[in-house]
């Protein structure tokens, strides 16, 4: 607030504001109209405005297309375009997530590319990509530290059993079904390079993968989280996530490695690691306790761990988005941290980093990566991806005594991919394992399988209402 000189009372900062652009902006734009317009009498001062305009238009180009200011123009656009899109699809009905990852995509070639290609030249040259995959790296680890966080597998007590079941049997169907399906796409989609075990392990894991985070927004955006059904797809989906990245840390050290032997001593550092974060960092951080005014400094000593347990896997060759992972969980017996961590670290994560991630999805893709015969393909692909989720999970759903229309349900929110896969296959292809053609049709499945989650679930909702 300022002091009014002539009432002495308070004036609005805003009031004084426009006073002060009428009393000291008005005159200074009629000024320089004068000097630019002045006509005949006062030609050097039009030339000395029109030279003005010219250096002024050229420092503004300059500074655009420097490093900095093309880097901030393209988070602008990325952001405005991901939160539109999500804002849109979340009117539909559909979690907010699935209108950034499109909205991520469709700035790359493949579309923005091919429609546009000159604006995209312009707004994403490949020298420039580098900050932007730096960052969008630093967000996918600071969201999988938060998802990390949020497996509270201390909270299954009760339904342990069950989710075990359930989990292993949604992920073993579509895994099997998977590698099966590799036999089929090696010939054509196999990398140079890549021998078909790495291969068809990796498609296998790919189809396998349960977005448990977005998971657990679509349960909250329909109402149902702490309904029976609910408690047991986070049971379920929360195991199923611990085991499925387990095995993709498994699979990834393996093929990595060259020969037995550094295959071998790669998982035994694996094992070694994961052990340690469970049966040692995970005990301690169970037992502190966050008194009020020393948030600052575990937030920070948690960061930090983030950080070391991801350099230490990326070191042992299975990736920083591992170490991570395995920080969260190692966190996430103390509530008050994963508290924290939900509150401080995730909104930062997901509002202004995560977009870049889908971003750099969509610019990984080239404009020619899918071909008119390819729509067989993510077909086929889609259909053993949806089936393999659903009929493992209501199987084994059955089996273990839950009703049939529960167990239908189950297997549709089991089939939600989202990020946790996006994250996936961008691993397997910054490692090699996936080619430019299949790395789009996995991705397009990614987003039809969360997509079709909520339909699903309606249609049979409305089954049984008819019923």
């Amino acid at each position: 607030m300022f002091m009014d000189v002539q009432t002495g009372g308070d004036v609005p900062r805003m009031k004084w504001g426009w006073h002060y652009l009428a009393w000291a902006g008005i005159p200074l734009v009629i000024g320089l109209a004068l000097a630019r317009y002045a006509g005949p009498e006062l030609p050097a001062a039009a030339a000395v405005a029109a030279k003005a305009d010219a250096v002024v238009g050229s420092d503004w180009a300059h500074h655009l297309a420097s490093p900095l200011g093309l880097f901030l123009l393209q988070l602008l656009v990325l952001l405005v375009v991901a939160k539109g899109a999500g804002a849109l699809l979340k009117r539909l009905g559909q979690p907010a997530v699935i209108g950034e990852m499109a909205a991520g995509l469709m700035m790359g070639p493949l579309v923005l590319g091919s429609l546009l290609p000159d604006l995209h030249g312009a707004l994403f040259p490949a020298s420039s990509l580098g900050p932007l995959g730096m960052l969008s790296q630093l967000g996918v680890l600071m969201f999988l530290l938060v998802a990390g966080a949020e497996l509270d597998l201390g909270g299954l007590r009760g339904r342990r059993r069950f989710a075990f079941t359930v989990s292993h049997a949604g992920i073993a169907v579509p895994f099997v079904l998977g590698v099966l399906l590799a036999i089929w796409l090696y010939p054509e989609h196999g990398p140079q390079g890549v021998g078909f075990t790495a291969f068809a392990l990796f498609v296998g894991i790919s189809l396998s993968i349960t977005a448990f985070p977005v998971l657990l927004r679509i349960l909250a955006d329909r109402g149902i989280t702490h309904t029976p059904l609910g408690q047991t797809a986070i049971a379920c989906a929360a195991l199923g996530d611990a085991t499925a990245w387990c095995l993709l840390a498994l699979i990834v050290a393996a093929a990595q490695a060259t020969g037995w032997v550094p295959a071998s001593l790669s998982l035994l550092c694996v094992v070694v690691f994961v052990a340690l974060m469970l049966g040692v960092v995970k005990p301690w951080f169970s037992r502190q306790v966050i008194r009020a005014g020393s948030e600052g400094r575990w937030l920070l000593g948690v960061l930090l761990l983030s950080l070391a347990s991801a350099l230490v896997t990326e070191v042992l060759g299975i990736h920083a988005l591992f170490g991570a992972f395995a920080a969260g969980v190692a966190v996430s017996s103390n509530a008050q941290l994963r508290t924290l961590l939900i509150e401080k670290v995730e909104p930062f994560a997901v509002t202004l980093l995560l977009p870049l991630f889908f971003a750099m999805t969509g610019l990984r893709m080239r404009a020619d990566a899918l071909q008119a015969s390819d729509l067989l393909l993510c077909a086929v692909v889609i259909a053993v991806a949806t089936l393999g989720k659903l009929f493992g999970t209501w199987s084994a759903a059955r089996s273990a005594g839950m009703p049939n229309q529960e167990a239908w349900k189950l297997g549709a929110l089991m089939n939600t991919r989202g990020l946790m896969e996006l994250i996936v296959l961008n691993l397997g292809y910054e490692l090699g394992f996936l080619g430019d053609r299949l790395f789009a049709v996995l991705v397009i499945m990614a987003l039809v399988t969360t997509a079709m989650t909520g339909p699903l679930l309606s249609a049979m909702e409305g089954r049984k209402a008819r019923g």
